[in-house]
């Protein structure tokens, strides 16, 4: 695994599985366990580190919202939750595995710091300077989060009207949250023994007040509506609209140009990545996509809402969940 990114390491509130080898954690029984268990729905991160990369699953109550990778431990990207998953080798040889727990706020801090662009310092400000830092931000009324890096341990600290509000900190202590992020500022602390980690000994990025922590469709809704375009396309072309297959690819390019989540479906059955999206975009993308095929292919077939009430039968709870019936110009019965 990446020397950048072997030494990194986040505050928790409690260590549910310290770091393990991969080899001894069957990481989808780990998931399961953390869903099924009331005890273990809890909100807290997996970090996995691979040989090529480091994945991190973010979880809410006991259910991954979603997922960001880095491969040197500074430039982070999102990723689809089932991609973050198949990373992982079913028989790993290297990488390890930890998962802890941490309040939600820490988990939106977290996340929006890697994949959001930090605010830059003024170029007059000695960020060396602890003291002069926190001057800066009170004299400021800094509202956000201040993420601080010593080695290769990130602590946040969340600021309201230029004050310490909350802080989360990688190395456990005492003291209130203006203490300590005093203390961290105006204190360097060592490397960490034994790990080499390319990056200054104290970093400081700030970022603003963080959205709350996004929550992508899950990878079981997102295989429902392939399957769902599916099987609609071909009850259109059972009904004689031979069509249906060019009307449903010209539909879903149209879209494409402003909802590009639908690069990530097709009409056959190829492999694809699961877009990185949230299950009310995801969901109200699919219905127009559907009504657009069935405007422009239906017209000499059986009714929509009796198309639809066929071919959506079988999942028809997962899509009400949804939302997706009521995302459609028609009223589907059973």
């Amino acid at each position: 695994m990446p020397a950048t990114t072997d030494g990194l390491r986040w505050p928790h509130a409690r260590v549910l599985l310290p770091r393990t080898r991969l080899a001894y954690v069957h990481l989808p029984n780990l998931l399961n366990d953390a869903l099924r268990d009331r005890t273990a729905r809890v909100f807290g991160y997996v970090a996995i580190w691979l040989e090529k990369e480091l994945v991190m699953l973010f979880l809410q109550e006991g259910t991954v919202s979603t997922a960001t990778t880095t491969a040197d431990g500074r430039t982070w990207q999102p990723i689809a939750i089932s991609d973050a998953i198949g990373r992982v080798p079913v028989s790993p040889e290297f990488g390890a595995l930890c998962f802890h727990e941490a309040a939600d706020e820490q988990l939106a801090a977290m996340y929006w710091s890697q994949v959001q662009p930090c605010i830059a310092w003024p170029p007059e400000l000695p960020t060396h300077d602890g003291a002069a830092v926190l001057s800066y931000l009170s004299a400021t009324l800094f509202e956000g989060v201040l993420e601080v890096r010593t080695g290769g341990r990130a602590s946040y600290c969340t600021f309201r009207l230029g004050q310490p509000m909350h802080g989360y900190f990688a190395v456990p202590g005492d003291g209130t949250p203006a203490e300590r992020i005093a203390a961290l500022l105006c204190t360097t602390m060592p490397m960490d023994l034994g790990v080499s980690v390319d990056v200054p000994v104290l970093q400081l990025r700030r970022h603003g007040v963080p959205p709350v922590l996004p929550v992508q469709a899950p990878p079981a809704l997102i295989a429902a509506y392939r399957e769902l375009v599916r099987l609609l396309v071909t009850r259109l072309v059972e009904a004689g609209n031979a069509q249906a297959p060019q009307v449903a690819e010209q539909a879903r390019l149209n879209l494409a140009a402003t909802q590009p989540l639908l690069q990530h479906f097709t009409l056959d059955h190829r492999p694809l990545r699961d877009p990185v999206v949230d299950a009310a975009t995801l969901t109200t993308t699919i219905a127009r996509w559907t009504t657009d095929v069935l405007w422009g292919a239906a017209a000499a077939g059986p009714p929509p809402e009796q198309v639809l009430a066929e071919v959506g039968r079988e999942r028809r709870h997962l899509l009400q969940s949804a939302g997706y019936w009521e995302a459609l110009p028609w009223r589907v019965t059973w």
